[in-house]
């Protein structure tokens, strides 16, 4: 991030960023004050947690899980860390000393899950094994393993940093689909219910460059480098096509995703397998699932007997892979 050659609109010192979406620039001091404000209006507006509660949150090492967890820590939530090693070759180890410098730094309390120690197999080797794209994999371990650990540490809610992009990309994916199941998921709280834990997502009021801006004026180090087995990912397109509607009309993406929310998900709600009473117990792991056996068991059972697979050669796979 560049100075900005103007004036912060609220104390008229230099800027730092300007946000054409808000038709404003601000300086450090008042970016900071901007971002507060938009993730406290979040927690109000959809009831997500209110002080005293206790708050796990999924930290990745990326620039929104630290931003959320500073932003939490600095209004007096009490939050403690949740990170999972994906085992995806130095990118992971990278990213897992990202959250360990941060969480010291602040003497936070940081909980870590290894998937290769802790349940015998990586996201390259689950790849592979079972034919999925890393993603895939990928998501379906934090997913569950997030899940788990919310509901036996006894927090009262589990927060991940899904941003405005994020929440955008996906609800743009899900309506070409017409995924009426996601769609009716696709909320900034999700209360507990069927042995799933509440979640929530503080900065879906905000992009992922004001998140960015947050870390470098508060001097927080994240990981930049992208996820070197998530070339293909619809989910990166999909922000693509999203940030060139947002360059020519700014404020699109915040118009599409809290309009959803203000006046189609309402209309959605109840439609979900979980609202619709279709969640039973897995029958190995006791989590709740659809089937009979949970996805993650499958995911276990198959990826932890199969031979460990370098990054490489997944790498190599999802940069071929045409979605």
């Amino acid at each position: 991030m560049t100075a900005v050659a103007s004036k912060c609109r609220v104390c008229k010192a230099p800027a730092v960023i300007d946000l054409p979406r808000h038709n404003a620039k601000f300086c450090a001091e008042h970016l900071q004050q901007f971002c507060r404000r938009q993730m406290a209006k979040a927690v109000d507006d959809f009831d997500m947690f209110v002080p005293g509660d206790r708050i796990l949150v999924a930290v990745s090492g990326g620039k929104d899980s630290l931003a959320v967890w500073d932003m939490l820590v600095e209004a007096g939530y009490q939050a403690d860390g949740l990170y999972i090693g994906l085992g995806i070759g130095d990118y992971s180890d990278d990213c897992g000393g990202y959250v360990e410098r941060f969480a010291a730094e602040r003497e936070l309390t940081l909980r870590t899950i290894d998937l290769r120690r802790d349940y015998g197999y990586d996201v390259p080797t689950a790849s592979h094994a079972t034919g999925r794209v890393p993603c895939s994999a990928c998501g379906l371990s934090k997913r569950r393993l997030f899940d788990q650990a919310a509901r036996d540490g006894g927090y009262d809610v589990l927060v991940t940093g899904h941003n405005l992009d994020d929440e955008a990309a996906v609800l743009f994916g899900n309506t070409l689909r017409w995924d009426l199941d996601y769609l009716a998921r696709q909320l900034p709280v999700l209360p507990a219910a069927n042995g799933f834990p509440k979640k929530a997502k503080p900065l879906v009021r905000l992009t992922e460059r004001e998140t960015a801006a947050w870390c470098l004026v508060r001097g927080i180090d994240y990981v930049v480098e992208e996820c070197p087995i998530a070339a293909g990912n619809r989910h990166l397109s999909y922000k693509e096509s999203l940030n060139t509607i947002e360059t020519r009309s700014p404020g699109s993406k915040a118009s599409f995703y809290l309009g959803f929310l203000e006046r189609m998900a309402p209309l959605l709600a109840g439609q979900s397998a979980a609202a619709t009473g279709a969640v039973h117990d897995c029958t190995r792991c006791g989590s709740p699932t659809t089937g009979e056996v949970c996805a993650f068991c499958r995911l276990v059972e198959k990826s932890s007997a199969h031979e460990p697979v370098p990054v490489e050669m997944v790498s190599r796979r999802s940069g071929s892979r045409t979605r």
